[in-house]
């Protein structure tokens, strides 16, 4: 990932109130384990040596799937001017589990993050079409205002925390975390 776009990704991030941890592989699974909040459900990411905690569910039932508190997926890319993670329909339920748990964990490598939408549509575009599936484009946590005052988690998580796999951040000064820490 270059220094810049992941510097602007991560201020996006902070814009939009999402926390983050940017973190190595070897420590991730330790990260989520500290950031799931039971009852979880989760899918198994891509990337290698970063494991799911004992407590997410990864084939939850339904009645576990209403009930969960915390919901982790990967993300397949991130983009840096928005903040917003993309997040690829699966036949594992990634979108369901991104959706309904009040709280969104995501699992983004950092050589996933683009600069900006046409670079991501570039990537994107080809694989979708290839295998006709389809994508959420998430932008912080879910809000709206179409009542009248702004209510947060009204069609999707009210928190939203991203952890970016970054084998730079072993690096001194490399490991770090941001955003809103209400």
């Amino acid at each position: 990932m270059h220094t810049e776009v992941g510097n602007t990704f991560r201020t996006s991030l902070d814009e939009l109130g999402v926390e983050w941890t940017r973190t190595t592989a070897d420590d991730a699974s330790a990260v989520l384990a500290n950031l799931v909040r039971p009852p979880a459900v989760g899918v198994a990411g891509p990337i290698e040596d970063v494991a799911l905690p004992d407590a997410v569910a990864t084939d939850p039932t339904p009645r576990e799937l209403r009930a969960a508190t915390t919901g982790v997926t990967s993300a397949s890319l991130a983009i840096a001017d928005y903040g917003s993670l993309v997040l690829e329909a699966d036949s594992l339920g990634s979108e369901q589990t991104s959706l309904f748990p009040d709280r969104h964990v995501a699992v983004l490598r950092a050589d996933d993050i683009v600069a900006n939408m046409a670079a991501a549509f570039e990537q994107l575009g080809p694989r979708l079409r290839e295998t006709g599936g389809s994508a959420v484009l998430a932008t912080g946590p879910s809000a709206t205002a179409d009542m009248g005052e702004l209510v947060r988690g009204a069609h999707g998580p009210k928190e939203v925390h991203v952890v970016i796999v970054d084998d730079a951040a072993d690096e001194p000064g490399g490991a770090e975390t941001g955003g809103d820490d209400e």
